[in-house]
């Protein structure tokens, strides 16, 4: 099928989904991430995990022992839903929680080797899916990609973190 662009230059379509969803970046970066996630959701699944679980543990492999509701805030996740994924990990002996000395009510959470392990593995799972998934672009589209997606995520970040936006985060 052809069809004329906006900027009025005909272009042979060769997918079947709506040229209008295909003009929208939020749509194309959604349904991108869904592709690069299949391989490793269904890895995570041989583990009794899911997503959250994976962002929880790349959290915790990049930064450390760290505050949970500080790794709550880092992630985006809602604090409550942090505290379900850490149980899960914990119980499956991926982390381990424990008092701050100087302030009881403050909880600290690191990986345990066998999380460390885990995550490497995952990482490295997830590193490698991306690469597949996306080896139709060359290196420099595919840093120009990560850079401008970063630039998004990062501008959400700011404007969440302004005093005006009222908790916009779950």
């Amino acid at each position: 099928m052809t069809t004329r662009l906006r900027h009025g230059t005909m272009r042979t379509m060769t997918s079947v989904r709506p040229p209008t969803l295909l003009s929208l970046p939020s749509y194309l970066a959604g349904h991108v991430s869904r592709i690069g996630n299949r391989t490793l959701v269904e890895e995570l699944t041989g583990h009794g995990l899911r997503l959250p679980h994976f962002a929880v543990l790349a959290g915790l492999h990049d930064f450390g022992p760290i505050a949970q509701h500080e790794l709550a805030d880092r992630l985006g996740l809602n604090r409550s839903h942090l505290v379900g994924y850490l149980d899960h990990l914990e119980q499956d002996g991926y982390t381990t929680r424990s008092r701050d000395a100087d302030d009881r009510r403050r909880l600290f959470v690191k990986l345990t080797p066998s999380g460390t392990r885990l995550a490497d593995e995952l990482v490295a799972t997830a590193q490698a899916v991306e690469r597949g998934q996306l080896d139709s672009l060359n290196t420099e589209e595919l840093a120009t990609l990560t850079r401008l997606l970063r630039r998004v995520l990062e501008d959400d970040d700011a404007a969440a973190a302004r005093p005006e936006a009222n908790g916009r985060r779950p």
